[in-house]
């Protein structure tokens, strides 16, 4: 890679954290009222959309959603996706206008600004800790009481090889749907890797494209089926990822 390559990649990075910090800012005021109660999570979810497009749009990274949700306004789903890459959690505002909670990395309240609201509004799992685990499944039920959705990215976070096309999913969000009796929605992000992975000076600008699946139901489903639910829908997601893979070969 030239050097003038790596210079443009390093400012197009560099300006991927401007646009993660210089919106907040701007919104604090309202994100402060809008994180002051529960109440006004709709509110707050608004602005973190708003957010979410001013960074992928100012970057370049244009969402392409290849069909609609089939989401339901007063009904709450277990939504869940491959996850590649810092922009999932942007991408995944930006395609679905209907309210839901993050179960996420504690980690990453350390997280200058971002962190901060990350924490207020997000339920928070420590993976070393049982007790934890424990307190996500409980908060969830709560959130899910106020008709929310939740997003789980159950691969656990981004995996260290690089070439794997996806990682083997953990239980959490197949327990929650069941124990909650409500429908998965999977989605299958193409192209997260290819425009902004880990790897530093990579990626570039364009689309991002996503495909809604049709959704899993788990009514009458019991905690033993939380295996085979898990199986098949990694195996779905993974189908339509290396089927992908092949159409560019």
């Amino acid at each position: 890679m030239g050097f003038l390559k790596k210079m443009a990649i390093l400012i197009w990075r560099l300006w991927f954290y401007i646009l993660m910090v210089v919106p907040i800012i701007i919104m604090l005021p309202f994100l402060i009222l809008f994180t002051s109660a529960e109440r006004f999570y709709p509110q707050f979810f608004v602005c973190s959309r708003i957010w979410a497009k001013i960074i992928l749009y100012g970057m370049g990274l244009y969402p392409v959603l290849l069909n609609s949700p089939e989401i339901e306004k007063g009904k709450s789903y277990m939504l869940v996706a491959n996850h590649t890459s810092m922009i999932d959690i942007m991408l995944m505002l930006a395609v679905v206008k209907h309210p839901f909670i993050f179960v996420g990395k504690k980690e990453l309240t350390k997280i200058p600004i971002f962190g901060f609201f990350y924490k207020r509004t997000c339920i928070l799992v420590d993976r070393s800790c049982n007790r934890s685990r424990q307190r996500v499944f409980k908060e969830a039920q709560r959130r899910l009481e106020q008709g929310n959705s939740i997003c789980i990215f159950p691969e656990g976070g981004v995996p260290d090889d690089y070439s794997l096309v996806l990682d083997r999913f953990k239980d959490g969000a197949f327990r929650l749907a069941i124990t909650h009796q409500i429908p998965i929605m999977p989605f299958t992000f193409y192209d997260s890797k290819k425009r902004f992975s880990y790897r530093f000076f990579t990626g570039g600008p364009g689309r991002l494209r996503v495909k809604v699946h049709s959704l899993i139901y788990t009514q009458g489903r019991t905690g033993e089926d939380r295996k085979t639910l898990r199986e098949e829908v990694h195996r779905l997601i993974l189908n339509d990822l290396e089927n992908d893979q092949k159409m560019k070969e």
